[in-house]
Protein backbone atom coordinates (compact mmCIF):
# COMPACT_ATOMS: atom_id res chain seq x y z
CA UNK A 1 0.00 0.00 0.00
CA UNK A 2 0.97 3.01 -0.75
CA UNK A 3 2.90 5.67 2.24
CA UNK A 4 0.65 8.23 2.39
CA UNK A 5 3.55 10.93 2.73
CA UNK A 6 4.05 9.27 -0.61
CA UNK A 7 0.21 10.91 -2.03
CA UNK A 8 1.04 14.19 -0.57
CA UNK A 9 4.21 14.78 -2.21
CA UNK A 10 2.33 13.94 -5.13
CA UNK A 11 -0.28 16.01 -4.84
CA UNK A 12 2.22 19.27 -4.02
CA UNK A 13 1.31 19.44 -0.53
CA UNK A 14 4.29 19.60 1.23
CA UNK A 15 7.09 21.79 1.58
CA UNK A 16 9.28 20.63 4.92
CA UNK A 17 9.62 17.61 7.01
CA UNK A 18 11.48 17.54 9.82
CA UNK A 19 13.13 14.80 8.65
CA UNK A 20 11.18 13.12 5.43
CA UNK A 21 12.61 9.33 6.06
CA UNK A 22 11.67 9.46 10.05
CA UNK A 23 8.15 10.97 9.19
CA UNK A 24 7.56 8.40 6.84
CA UNK A 25 8.78 5.56 8.65
CA UNK A 26 6.21 6.46 11.49
CA UNK A 27 3.51 6.70 8.94
CA UNK A 28 3.69 2.94 8.53
CA UNK A 29 1.32 2.27 11.43
CA UNK A 30 -1.15 4.47 12.44
CA UNK A 31 0.04 7.90 13.83
CA UNK A 32 -2.02 10.80 15.64
CA UNK A 33 -1.70 13.92 14.16
CA UNK A 34 -2.67 17.08 14.85
CA UNK A 35 -3.06 20.82 13.20
CA UNK A 36 -3.98 23.98 14.86
CA UNK A 37 -6.65 26.47 13.18
CA UNK A 38 -6.79 30.37 14.52
CA UNK A 39 -10.08 31.50 15.55
CA UNK A 40 -9.78 35.02 14.50
CA UNK A 41 -12.26 35.28 12.00
CA UNK A 42 -16.33 33.91 12.04
CA UNK A 43 -15.43 31.57 9.03
CA UNK A 44 -12.57 29.76 7.70
CA UNK A 45 -11.90 30.45 4.17
CA UNK A 46 -10.10 28.35 1.38
CA UNK A 47 -6.94 28.95 2.46
CA UNK A 48 -7.42 27.06 5.58
CA UNK A 49 -8.94 24.15 3.76
CA UNK A 50 -5.51 22.76 2.32
CA UNK A 51 -4.68 22.01 6.11
CA UNK A 52 -8.41 20.67 6.47
CA UNK A 53 -7.74 18.27 3.08
CA UNK A 54 -4.41 16.96 4.48
CA UNK A 55 -6.39 16.17 7.65
CA UNK A 56 -9.00 14.29 5.58
CA UNK A 57 -6.23 12.73 3.58
CA UNK A 58 -4.80 11.43 6.77
CA UNK A 59 -7.86 10.41 8.57
CA UNK A 60 -9.05 8.47 5.48
CA UNK A 61 -5.77 6.74 5.29
CA UNK A 62 -6.25 5.33 8.65
CA UNK A 63 -4.35 7.87 10.98
CA UNK A 64 -6.18 9.63 13.77
CA UNK A 65 -6.41 13.47 13.63
CA UNK A 66 -6.49 16.42 16.41
CA UNK A 67 -7.53 19.45 15.23
CA UNK A 68 -6.69 22.13 18.09
CA UNK A 69 -9.01 25.28 17.64
CA UNK A 70 -7.11 27.75 19.43
CA UNK A 71 -9.14 29.68 21.80
CA UNK A 72 -6.37 30.71 24.40
CA UNK A 73 -3.38 31.15 21.55
CA UNK A 74 -5.99 33.17 19.75
CA UNK A 75 -5.70 35.61 22.32
CA UNK A 76 -2.59 36.49 21.74
CA UNK A 77 -1.99 36.35 18.06
CA UNK A 78 0.67 34.47 16.06
CA UNK A 79 3.33 36.85 14.58
CA UNK A 80 3.96 34.59 11.33
CA UNK A 81 3.39 36.36 8.00
CA UNK A 82 2.48 39.24 10.11
CA UNK A 83 4.25 43.16 10.01
CA UNK A 84 2.99 44.58 12.70
CA UNK A 85 0.70 43.38 15.90
CA UNK A 86 -2.96 42.67 15.38
CA UNK A 87 -5.79 43.42 17.51
CA UNK A 88 -6.33 41.56 20.42
CA UNK A 89 -9.76 39.98 19.81
CA UNK A 90 -12.46 39.98 22.81
CA UNK A 91 -13.64 37.20 24.37
CA UNK A 92 -16.93 36.82 23.25
CA UNK A 93 -15.72 37.43 19.48
CA UNK A 94 -13.35 34.14 19.87
CA UNK A 95 -15.91 32.46 21.65
CA UNK A 96 -18.52 33.09 18.46
CA UNK A 97 -15.52 32.16 16.31
CA UNK A 98 -14.10 29.09 18.04
CA UNK A 99 -17.74 27.51 17.88
CA UNK A 100 -18.39 28.39 14.06
CA UNK A 101 -14.96 26.97 13.62
CA UNK A 102 -15.56 23.70 15.52
CA UNK A 103 -18.88 23.23 13.43
CA UNK A 104 -17.12 23.95 10.23
CA UNK A 105 -14.04 21.46 10.73
CA UNK A 106 -16.88 18.84 11.91
CA UNK A 107 -18.39 19.37 8.31
CA UNK A 108 -15.01 17.47 6.98
CA UNK A 109 -13.23 15.46 9.81
CA UNK A 110 -15.00 12.94 11.56
CA UNK A 111 -15.31 13.89 15.39
CA UNK A 112 -17.74 11.07 16.11
CA UNK A 113 -15.12 8.25 16.57
CA UNK A 114 -12.58 9.65 18.55
CA UNK A 115 -10.38 6.73 17.26
CA UNK A 116 -10.61 8.75 14.21
CA UNK A 117 -10.73 12.04 15.47
CA UNK A 118 -10.95 14.77 17.74
CA UNK A 119 -11.31 18.49 18.30
CA UNK A 120 -10.38 20.50 21.49
CA UNK A 121 -9.15 23.89 22.20
CA UNK A 122 -6.25 24.78 23.94
CA UNK A 123 -7.58 27.53 25.94
CA UNK A 124 -8.83 24.02 28.14
CA UNK A 125 -5.03 23.30 29.21
CA UNK A 126 -3.38 26.94 28.67
CA UNK A 127 -5.63 28.69 31.01
CA UNK A 128 -4.81 26.46 33.65
CA UNK A 129 -1.28 27.03 33.72
CA UNK A 130 0.08 30.33 36.03
CA UNK A 131 2.47 32.45 34.83
CA UNK A 132 5.17 31.16 37.37
CA UNK A 133 4.84 27.43 36.05
CA UNK A 134 4.72 29.03 32.56
CA UNK A 135 7.80 30.36 33.25
CA UNK A 136 9.53 27.65 35.26
CA UNK A 137 7.96 24.60 33.67
CA UNK A 138 8.44 26.16 30.03
CA UNK A 139 9.74 29.26 29.62
CA UNK A 140 13.66 27.82 30.85
CA UNK A 141 14.24 25.53 27.61
CA UNK A 142 13.75 28.45 25.32
CA UNK A 143 16.98 30.45 25.27
CA UNK A 144 16.57 33.66 24.06
CA UNK A 145 18.92 33.54 21.07
CA UNK A 146 17.02 30.24 20.24
CA UNK A 147 13.64 32.51 20.07
CA UNK A 148 15.65 35.40 18.08
CA UNK A 149 16.79 32.84 15.46
CA UNK A 150 13.45 31.56 13.96
CA UNK A 151 12.06 33.65 11.35
CA UNK A 152 8.92 34.00 12.67
CA UNK A 153 10.63 36.55 15.31
CA UNK A 154 13.41 37.74 13.29
CA UNK A 155 11.26 38.99 10.78
CA UNK A 156 10.06 41.25 13.12
CA UNK A 157 12.36 42.69 14.96
CA UNK A 158 12.85 45.99 12.97
CA UNK A 159 9.54 46.74 12.82
CA UNK A 160 8.90 46.22 16.49
CA UNK A 161 7.37 42.76 18.38
CA UNK A 162 5.68 42.67 21.76
CA UNK A 163 6.59 40.34 24.64
CA UNK A 164 2.66 38.87 24.25
CA UNK A 165 3.14 38.19 20.58
CA UNK A 166 6.55 36.67 21.31
CA UNK A 167 5.22 34.24 23.75
CA UNK A 168 2.79 32.55 21.00
CA UNK A 169 5.82 30.26 20.19
CA UNK A 170 5.84 29.09 23.42
CA UNK A 171 2.59 28.38 23.62
CA UNK A 172 2.37 26.51 20.93
CA UNK A 173 5.57 24.21 21.50
CA UNK A 174 3.15 23.73 25.24
CA UNK A 175 0.09 22.22 22.83
CA UNK A 176 2.22 20.19 21.07
CA UNK A 177 3.56 18.66 24.27
CA UNK A 178 0.59 18.36 25.69
CA UNK A 179 -1.06 16.42 23.03
CA UNK A 180 2.01 13.90 22.84
CA UNK A 181 1.63 13.14 26.64
CA UNK A 182 -2.06 13.11 26.77
CA UNK A 183 -3.15 11.76 23.18
CA UNK A 184 0.45 10.41 21.77
CA UNK A 185 0.05 12.36 19.10
CA UNK A 186 3.30 12.30 17.34
CA UNK A 187 3.52 14.50 14.27
CA UNK A 188 1.94 18.34 13.52
CA UNK A 189 1.28 20.15 10.73
CA UNK A 190 0.98 23.58 9.66
CA UNK A 191 1.45 26.01 7.53
CA UNK A 192 5.11 26.45 5.61
CA UNK A 193 5.12 30.02 7.69
CA UNK A 194 4.87 28.35 11.16
CA UNK A 195 7.78 26.65 10.88
CA UNK A 196 9.36 27.53 13.65
CA UNK A 197 6.77 27.64 16.04
CA UNK A 198 6.47 24.08 14.86
CA UNK A 199 10.24 23.06 15.25
CA UNK A 200 10.42 24.81 18.56
CA UNK A 201 7.12 22.25 19.52
CA UNK A 202 9.46 19.51 18.39
CA UNK A 203 12.46 20.59 20.53
CA UNK A 204 10.31 21.19 23.49
CA UNK A 205 8.91 17.75 23.60
CA UNK A 206 12.77 15.99 22.91
CA UNK A 207 14.48 18.04 25.62
CA UNK A 208 11.29 16.95 28.07
CA UNK A 209 10.76 13.43 26.84
CA UNK A 210 13.94 12.84 25.93
CA UNK A 211 16.01 12.86 22.54
CA UNK A 212 14.48 9.68 21.33
CA UNK A 213 10.82 10.85 21.69
CA UNK A 214 8.89 9.72 18.28
CA UNK A 215 7.64 12.73 17.05
CA UNK A 216 8.14 15.03 13.95
CA UNK A 217 6.82 17.92 12.15
CA UNK A 218 5.64 18.71 8.16
CA UNK A 219 4.58 21.81 6.44
CA UNK A 220 2.45 22.56 3.71
CA UNK A 221 3.21 24.77 0.49
CA UNK A 222 1.83 28.27 0.50
CA UNK A 223 -0.71 28.35 -2.23
CA UNK A 224 -0.04 30.35 -5.10
CA UNK A 225 -1.21 31.08 -8.68
CA UNK A 226 0.76 30.11 -11.94
CA UNK A 227 1.12 34.52 -11.86
CA UNK A 228 2.86 34.28 -8.35
CA UNK A 229 0.05 35.90 -6.62
CA UNK A 230 -1.51 34.99 -3.51
CA UNK A 231 -4.38 32.57 -3.33
CA UNK A 232 -7.70 32.41 -2.57
CA UNK A 233 -8.90 35.84 -2.98
CA UNK A 234 -11.72 37.17 -5.29
CA UNK A 235 -13.05 40.46 -6.10
CA UNK A 236 -14.99 40.70 -2.92
CA UNK A 237 -12.43 39.31 -0.83
CA UNK A 238 -11.22 36.10 1.29
CA UNK A 239 -12.83 32.92 0.00
CA UNK A 240 -15.04 31.81 3.24
CA UNK A 241 -16.07 28.10 3.67
CA UNK A 242 -19.56 29.74 5.20
CA UNK A 243 -21.77 29.43 2.10
CA UNK A 244 -23.29 32.98 4.00
CA UNK A 245 -19.81 34.58 3.26
CA UNK A 246 -18.92 32.91 -0.02
CA UNK A 247 -22.02 31.27 -1.84
CA UNK A 248 -21.09 27.72 -3.91
CA UNK A 249 -21.67 29.24 -6.91
CA UNK A 250 -19.35 32.48 -6.02
CA UNK A 251 -17.06 29.64 -4.78
CA UNK A 252 -17.57 27.83 -8.01
CA UNK A 253 -17.19 31.32 -10.49
CA UNK A 254 -13.86 31.26 -8.86
CA UNK A 255 -12.32 28.16 -9.80
CA UNK A 256 -14.08 28.10 -12.90
CA UNK A 257 -11.66 30.62 -14.05
CA UNK A 258 -8.23 29.21 -12.88
CA UNK A 259 -5.72 28.84 -15.44
CA UNK A 260 -5.16 25.77 -17.41
CA UNK A 261 -1.53 25.60 -15.17
CA UNK A 262 -3.26 25.94 -12.19
CA UNK A 263 -6.55 23.92 -12.57
CA UNK A 264 -4.24 20.76 -12.86
CA UNK A 265 -2.18 21.86 -9.52
CA UNK A 266 -5.30 22.92 -7.93
CA UNK A 267 -7.09 19.28 -8.63
CA UNK A 268 -4.48 17.27 -6.76
CA UNK A 269 -4.39 20.22 -3.71
CA UNK A 270 -7.94 20.71 -3.71
CA UNK A 271 -10.11 17.35 -4.78
CA UNK A 272 -10.03 14.01 -3.47
CA UNK A 273 -9.90 12.53 -7.27
CA UNK A 274 -7.31 10.08 -7.54
CA UNK A 275 -3.97 10.30 -9.58
CA UNK A 276 -5.37 7.64 -12.40
CA UNK A 277 -8.58 10.31 -12.29
CA UNK A 278 -6.37 13.46 -12.23
CA UNK A 279 -3.60 12.52 -15.08
CA UNK A 280 -6.93 11.57 -17.86
CA UNK A 281 -8.31 15.19 -16.83
CA UNK A 282 -5.50 16.72 -17.57
CA UNK A 283 -4.63 14.62 -20.72
CA UNK A 284 -8.04 15.30 -21.91
CA UNK A 285 -8.00 18.81 -20.99
CA UNK A 286 -4.29 19.71 -23.08
CA UNK A 287 -5.74 17.99 -25.95
CA UNK A 288 -8.18 21.04 -26.44
CA UNK A 289 -7.90 23.54 -23.94
CA UNK A 290 -10.86 25.73 -24.90
CA UNK A 291 -13.24 23.11 -23.83
CA UNK A 292 -11.86 24.16 -20.10
CA UNK A 293 -12.22 20.44 -18.95
CA UNK A 294 -9.99 20.67 -16.26
CA UNK A 295 -11.32 23.68 -14.47
CA UNK A 296 -15.13 22.44 -14.83
CA UNK A 297 -13.97 19.68 -12.86
CA UNK A 298 -12.08 21.03 -10.40
CA UNK A 299 -15.11 23.91 -9.71
CA UNK A 300 -17.46 21.01 -9.78
CA UNK A 301 -15.05 18.94 -7.58
CA UNK A 302 -14.34 21.78 -4.95
CA UNK A 303 -17.58 22.62 -4.56
CA UNK A 304 -18.76 19.24 -4.19
CA UNK A 305 -16.71 18.70 -1.14
CA UNK A 306 -17.19 21.87 0.52
CA UNK A 307 -20.88 22.61 0.37
CA UNK A 308 -22.36 18.61 -1.09
CA UNK A 309 -22.74 17.80 -4.60
CA UNK A 310 -26.58 19.23 -4.97
CA UNK A 311 -24.80 22.76 -4.48
CA UNK A 312 -21.91 21.99 -6.89
CA UNK A 313 -25.05 20.98 -9.72
CA UNK A 314 -26.72 24.10 -8.93
CA UNK A 315 -23.56 26.01 -9.25
CA UNK A 316 -23.20 24.62 -12.69
CA UNK A 317 -27.24 24.97 -13.74
CA UNK A 318 -26.77 28.67 -12.33
CA UNK A 319 -23.62 29.22 -14.93
CA UNK A 320 -25.71 27.84 -17.71
CA UNK A 321 -28.30 29.81 -16.96
CA UNK A 322 -26.42 33.02 -17.17
CA UNK A 323 -24.52 31.55 -20.18
CA UNK A 324 -27.95 30.90 -21.80
CA UNK A 325 -29.86 33.88 -21.24
CA UNK A 326 -32.18 31.99 -19.46
CA UNK A 327 -32.40 33.43 -15.94
CA UNK A 328 -36.14 32.88 -15.25
CA UNK A 329 -35.17 29.58 -14.35
CA UNK A 330 -33.49 31.16 -11.07
CA UNK A 331 -34.65 31.61 -7.60
CA UNK A 332 -34.76 35.18 -6.20
CA UNK A 333 -32.15 34.14 -4.14
CA UNK A 334 -29.76 32.25 -7.11
CA UNK A 335 -30.56 35.96 -8.77
CA UNK A 336 -29.15 38.08 -6.32
CA UNK A 337 -26.39 35.70 -6.00
CA UNK A 338 -25.29 35.47 -9.52
CA UNK A 339 -25.76 39.46 -10.48
CA UNK A 340 -26.30 41.20 -7.00
CA UNK A 341 -23.24 42.96 -7.35
CA UNK A 342 -24.31 44.21 -10.72
CA UNK A 343 -27.46 45.68 -9.28
CA UNK A 344 -28.43 49.54 -10.28
CA UNK A 345 -31.64 50.80 -8.17
CA UNK A 346 -34.13 52.71 -10.45
CA UNK A 347 -37.33 54.18 -9.61
CA UNK A 348 -40.30 54.49 -11.46
CA UNK A 349 -40.93 53.51 -15.51
CA UNK A 350 -38.55 54.33 -17.69
CA UNK A 351 -37.80 54.17 -21.67
CA UNK A 352 -35.69 51.27 -22.37
CA UNK A 353 -33.50 53.94 -24.21
CA UNK A 354 -33.27 55.75 -20.71
CA UNK A 355 -33.07 52.84 -18.77
CA UNK A 356 -29.87 51.25 -20.59
CA UNK A 357 -28.12 54.72 -20.68
CA UNK A 358 -29.08 55.12 -16.87
CA UNK A 359 -27.53 51.37 -16.07
CA UNK A 360 -24.21 52.56 -18.61
CA UNK A 361 -25.24 50.18 -20.57
CA UNK A 362 -24.98 52.58 -23.36
CA UNK A 363 -23.23 56.05 -23.53
CA UNK A 364 -26.34 57.73 -25.80
CA UNK A 365 -29.45 57.43 -27.08
CA UNK A 366 -28.22 57.12 -30.45
CA UNK A 367 -26.35 54.00 -29.55
CA UNK A 368 -28.99 52.50 -26.90
CA UNK A 369 -30.97 52.49 -30.27
CA UNK A 370 -28.12 51.21 -32.38
CA UNK A 371 -27.91 48.05 -29.73
CA UNK A 372 -32.18 47.64 -29.53
CA UNK A 373 -32.11 47.37 -33.44
CA UNK A 374 -29.48 45.37 -33.56
CA UNK A 375 -31.01 42.90 -31.42
CA UNK A 376 -28.19 43.02 -28.74
CA UNK A 377 -30.34 43.66 -25.79
CA UNK A 378 -32.55 41.04 -24.01
CA UNK A 379 -34.55 41.79 -21.24
CA UNK A 380 -35.34 39.00 -18.83
CA UNK A 381 -34.20 36.94 -20.79
CA UNK A 382 -36.49 37.61 -24.26
CA UNK A 383 -34.70 39.69 -27.20
CA UNK A 384 -35.87 42.97 -26.63
CA UNK A 385 -36.42 45.61 -30.18
CA UNK A 386 -39.06 47.79 -29.87
CA UNK A 387 -37.52 50.59 -29.99
CA UNK A 388 -39.30 53.22 -26.68
CA UNK A 389 -40.54 50.42 -24.63
CA UNK A 390 -41.25 51.29 -21.15
CA UNK A 391 -39.72 48.56 -18.44
CA UNK A 392 -41.95 48.51 -15.58
CA UNK A 393 -41.87 47.08 -12.02
CA UNK A 394 -45.10 45.17 -12.40
CA UNK A 395 -43.13 42.88 -15.10
CA UNK A 396 -40.52 42.45 -13.31
CA UNK A 397 -38.98 39.23 -11.70
CA UNK A 398 -40.22 38.58 -8.35
CA UNK A 399 -41.90 42.35 -8.55
CA UNK A 400 -38.20 43.56 -8.19
CA UNK A 401 -35.84 42.76 -10.62
CA UNK A 402 -35.11 43.11 -14.39
CA UNK A 403 -32.29 41.66 -15.98
CA UNK A 404 -30.36 42.97 -19.06
CA UNK A 405 -28.11 41.25 -21.28
CA UNK A 406 -26.14 43.84 -24.11
CA UNK A 407 -24.42 41.23 -26.41
CA UNK A 408 -23.03 37.93 -24.61
CA UNK A 409 -21.25 38.69 -21.14
CA UNK A 410 -22.56 42.14 -20.44
CA UNK A 411 -25.29 41.90 -17.66
CA UNK A 412 -27.47 44.20 -15.44
CA UNK A 413 -29.42 44.00 -12.19
CA UNK A 414 -31.89 46.22 -12.15
CA UNK A 415 -33.39 46.83 -9.10
CA UNK A 416 -37.13 48.90 -8.88
CA UNK A 417 -37.56 50.64 -5.48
Amino acid sequence: MENIIDELNWRGLIKDYSNEEEVKKLFETPQTVYCGFDPSAVSMHIGNFVMISILMRLQRAGHCVIAVVGGATGMIGDPSGKSKERNLLDAESLKTNTAAMRAQLGRFIDLNDHKKGIMVNNYDWLSKISMLDFLRDYGKFFPINYMLSKDVVASRLEAGISYTEFSYMILQSVDFLHLHQKYRCSVQIGGSDQWGNLTSGLELIRKIEGPEAKVGIMTSHLITKSDGKKFGKSEDGALFLDPKLTSPYKLYQYFINTTDEDAVKYLKIFTFLGRAEIEAVAKEHFAAPGLRIAQKALAFEIVKVIHGELAAQNAIRMSKALFSGEVKSLSKEELQDVLGSLTVEVSGEMAIEDLLIKISAASSKREAREFISGNSVTINGETMNELGKVIRKQDALFDEYTVIRRGKKNYYLVKHI
